[in-house]
């Protein structure tokens, strides 16, 4: 009978963490045809981050992986969306990427995703920023009514083009 130490016991839990992840599903991605297929579904994925993918997007990805139904989908989108996530928020390295793999994803699969991710990190940190300052501003020109002060301490209006605002 085996004594669970403590470390072993962690060691259990850090499994039983990527199964949460759906690790077991990143198999799917080989029946896609290329890299360019499964980078289509990364951009798509990070695209649809705040709407969602509608059924269209749904279609061509059941299209690419040759799966019969969105049940066999979902949970490959899930870990894949949480295998992006993790790489833009928590400004994961490529040997942090690699490290989330299990044994049972196949090496070529973990390097295709490893560089299809680091490849975008950039990119979708930016648009992170992007989307920060513009929820920023959002909240800002609601606090104001549309007008914000700027620097110099004068008062001016969002829409610089509007004629009327300008009149």
């Amino acid at each position: 009978m085996a004594v669970e130490t403590p470390s072993s016991s962690s060691s259990t839990r850090g499994r039983q963490r990527q199964q949460l992840w759906g690790h077991q599903h990143l198999p799917l991605l080989v029946g896609a045809s290329s890299k360019d297929s499964v980078e289509y579904i990364l951009q798509a994925l990070w695209r649809t981050r705040n709407t969602g993918l509608d059924s269209a997007d749904r279609s061509i990805f059941r299209d690419i992986l040759h799966l019969p139904s969105d049940s066999d989908l979902d949970p490959l989108l899930v870990c894949l969306r949480m295998l992006i996530r993790r790489c833009v928020y928590e400004n994961t390295t490529k040997e942090e990427i690699q490290k989330l793999f299990p044994e049972d994803v196949s090496p070529e699969l973990q390097k295709l995703l490893t560089l299809l991710l680091l490849k975008f990190q950039s990119e979708w940190k930016d648009d992170v920023l992007k989307d920060k300052h513009r929820v920023d501003k959002e909240a800002l020109q609601g606090e104001t009514g549309g007008n914000f002060v700027s620097s110099k301490g004068d008062q001016a209006s969002d829409n610089a083009t509007d004629p009327i605002a300008t009149k």
